[in-house]
C-alpha cells in the first residue's frame, strides 16, 4: 500500500508508543471506571471491558500460536494481530466519546463524530507505524487495527444510553497529560516478553519461531499457505 512506502517525515517511533499497552490499558481501565460512576451500572461498565478483553484474547491466541507452533499465514505475511494497533483502535475511540458526549448531549453532534474521526487516525497512524519501524507487516497490523475498531465500535453501541457524568474537565485534563507525558518517560512495555514466554512455556519449546521460519515452510513442497 502507498501509504506504508513513504515516511511523509512523521516520528513514527514516537507515534507507535501510542500504542503500547503499558500507556492505553491505564486509559482503558479509567475509562471502565469512568462508566461505572457515570451511570451507576456495572453491566454498561461490562459494556466497555467485554470487547477490549475479547480483543486481548484473540491477539494473544495469535501470538501464542505462532510463536509457540510456528502457526500463521505466509500467503499474506500473517504472524498474528499487532497489539499496538488493536489497543490503539480499541481505546483512543472510547475516549473521544467518553470526552465530547457532554457537548453531543447539548446538540453538538459534529464535535463528537470529529472526536472519533481523528481518534480513529490516531489509531490508524499507531498501525502504520508498526509496518514502518518493522514490528509488523501491513497484514498484521491492518488486522489489528480492524480487530480493535471493532471492539470499539461494539463498545460505543453498547454504551451509547450512558446519562450521568463525572465532571468533565478531570477525565479530560487527566487522559491528556497522561498520553502526552507517558510515551517520553515510560519505560518500553514488556507484553512481548511475557508473550513469547507463555507461547515457550505452553509449546515446550526452548526458542520461538520466527516469520523467517513461516515463510520456509510455506516454500517446502507439502505446505501450504496456512503452517504451522
Amino acid at each position: 500500500m502507498l501509504i506504508f512506502n513513504h515516511t511523509f517525515g512523521m516520528p513514527w517511533p514516537a507515534i507507535t508508543r501510542l500504542g503500547e499497552a503499558g500507556i492505553v490499558l491505564p486509559v482503558a481501565l479509567a475509562l471502565g471506571v469512568w462508566l461505572l460512576i457515570s451511570a451507576r451500572s456495572v453491566r454498561l461498565a461490562s459494556c466497555w471491558f467485554v470487547p477490549l478483553v475479547l480483543a486481548v484474547v484473540l491477539t494473544t491466541v495469535s501470538k501464542v500460536a505462532f510463536l509457540g507452533w510456528g502457526m500463521g499465514i505466509a500467503l499474506i505475511d500473517f504472524t498474528g494481530f499487532s497489539g499496538h494497533a488493536m489497543f490503539a483502535a480499541a481505546v483512543y475511540p472510547m475516549l473521544a466519546w467518553a470526552m465530547t458526549r457532554p457537548l453531543r448531549d447539548r446538540g453538538y453532534h459534529g464535535v463528537q463524530a470529529l472526536g472519533l474521526i481523528a481518534c480513529y487516525g490516531l489509531a490508524a497512524l499507531v498501525a502504520v507505524s508498526r509496518v514502518k519501524i518493522g514490528a509488523h507487516s501491513a497484514s498484521e497490523a491492518i488486522a489489528g487495527f480492524g480487530l480493535g475498531a471493532a471492539a470499539s465500535g461494539c463498545a460505543l453501541w453498547l454504551s451509547a444510553h450512558a446519562h450521568r457524568r463525572v465532571p468533565r474537565i478531570w477525565l479530560s485534563l487527566g487522559a491528556a497529560a497522561w498520553l502526552v507525558a507517558t510515551p517520553s518517560y515510560a519505560a518500553p512495555s514488556m507484553t512481548h516478553g511475557m508473550v513469547t514466554w507463555l507461547a515457550l512455556t505452553l509449546s515446550q519449546r526452548s526458542v520461538p519461531y520466527e516469520r523467517a521460519d513461516l515463510h520456509r515452510s510455506a516454500r517446502a513442497p507439502s505446505s501450504s499457505a496456512f503452517t504451522r
